[in-house]
This record gives C-alpha cells, sequence and structure tokens, in this order.
C-alpha cells in the first residue's frame, strides 16, 4: 500500500495505557489504521502496569491489525517487574519489539528502544559522585548505544527511530520544567543525528508536549502520544509517510 512514490505511510501512536478491565479497547482503532497505513509504530506505555492481564488484552487487538506492527515499551510496561513477559505476550501476537535488533519493512528500516531519563543541555545529569548516579547515566548511555548499534546495521536509505522517552526538549514543551529530565535524555539524540538515513523519530511519554520538534541536524522528532494528538486531529494516532 505505499504511495506511487514508493514512500510507506507509517501510523504512530503511544502511551495506549491498557487496563486489565479494558474490553477490545483499540481492536476497532487498529482496524481503520490498517486501511489507512502500512505499518503500526507503538511508542510505549502501552500497559498500565505492565500486568500479564494487560499485555493479553492488548495482543488480542494487535492480532486484528492487518499491517506489521512495531515497538517498543515505556516505562509503565516495567511497572511489575516483567517487561520480558508482556514483551513475549506482544511477540507471540504478531509485534516486533524493537529493543537489540532493528527490522525492516517494505525498504524502511525501523530502529528502536524504550530510552530513558537524564535530562538536557545543561540539565543532563553527569556520571559523577555516588554510584547510584553513576548506574543511572550509564542505563540512559546503554539506551543510546543499543539505538546506535541498530542504526549501523541498517542498510536502507530511508529509516524509522522509535522511543518512548523524548530526545529533545522541543517535543516537551508544555511540560513543567521541572520534569523535563524525566521525560527524556539528549543522549538519544547523539546517535539519531550520526546517521543521514533516519528520516523521522517518533516517542510517547510526555501526555501534554507538543506534536512535532527536531533535532539539532533537523531530523522530524514526533510525540504521539495519544494524548496530545487527540486535541490536534480528533484521533490517537499520526500517519506520517516516509
Amino acid at each position: 500500500m505505499a504511495t506511487d512514490e514508493g514512500r510507506l505511510r507509517v501510523a504512530a501512536i503511544g502511551d495506549l495505557h491498557v487496563m486489565e478491565d479494558s474490553v477490545a479497547p483499540f481492536r476497532e482503532l487498529f482496524t481503520e489504521i490498517s486501511n489507512l497505513a502500512d505499518v503500526l509504530v507503538l511508542c510505549g506505555d502501552l500497559t498500565n502496569f505492565g500486568k500479564t492481564s494487560e499485555a493479553e488484552i492488548l495482543a488480542e487487538d494487535i492480532r486484528a491489525c492487518a499491517i506489521p506492527v512495531v515497538g517498543v515499551l515505556g516505562n509503565h510496561d516495567y511497572e511489575c517487574g516483567q517487561p520480558e513477559t508482556v514483551s513475549a505476550i506482544l511477540h507471540e501476537a504478531g509485534m516486533k519489539v524493537l529493543d537489540e535488533q532493528a527490522v525492516e519493512i517494505e525498504g524502511v528500516g525501523f530502529a528502536g528502544v524504550k530510552g530513558f531519563m537524564g535530562g538536557y543541555g545543561r540539565g543532563e545529569l553527569a556520571p559523577f559522585g555516588e554510584p547510584i548516579a553513576k548506574a543511572f547515566v550509564d542505563e540512559a548511555l546503554n539506551e543510546a548505544r543499543k539505538l546506535e548499534n541498530q542504526l549501523r546495521t541498517l542498510r536502507t536509505e530511508r529509516s524509522v527511530a522509535v522511543l518512548h522517552y523524548s530526545p529533545i526538549t522541543g517535543t516537551i514543551e508544555g511540560e513543567p520544567q521541572e520534569i523535563f529530565q524525566y521525560l527524556g535524555s539528549q543522549r538519544l539524540c547523539d546517535p539519531i543525528d550520526r546517521f543521514d538515513h533516519v528520516k523521522a523519530v517518533f516517542h510517547g511519554h510526555a501526555h501534554h508536549g507538543k506534536y512535532e520538534g527536531r533535532t539539532p541536524r533537523g531530523t522530524p522528532v514526533y510525540n504521539v502520544a495519544q494524548f496530545v494528538l487527540r486535541p490536534l486531529f480528533g484521533k490517537p494516532y499520526a500517519v506520517i509517510e516516509v
């Protein structure tokens, strides 16, 4: 279903927050998206508490999707301490859970990680002092390294980076500045701007942020948290041609 110009229609949504009492919460929406796009990207916080029952409910809706589904987990998907179980359930339903390995779909590469906190610019936490502070920074660095490794393996002319946490401040503006360091990390931006083939970045997490921003090198970044998209478009997803 790619366009006549060979571009891929990518539908993206983040922060689904499926709860264990939900009943087919995204079934109809995923069917709608299947008729409009070539790929569905899910940008984390897919469940509300990372419970097995929540993941199984979302998995049933993913099975109703007629196009490829790729995505990453978010911090909420870790709450119960079983992200591997959540990933396995969603993978069994047909979702490509990005974390260590990139995938290619119709000539477009998809690389993704959850990302992590850490801040931006002068507010970025440095690996100095207490061991726990250094471990915090190491987690952010590790997520950035995983993203870079995936992007380096891709041989496509066009690729998409999928995140939960934001790599820039531009798409988290609107949130209280005091919590910017909890919404993402500038370290995620470095690997994105290192590769010319990255044509778009999707993330969620910032429910009160802005829809669109750009990296220092000009790569478009889209905050696709459904709470950002609904007021703008009257629907909880965005479709971008890549």
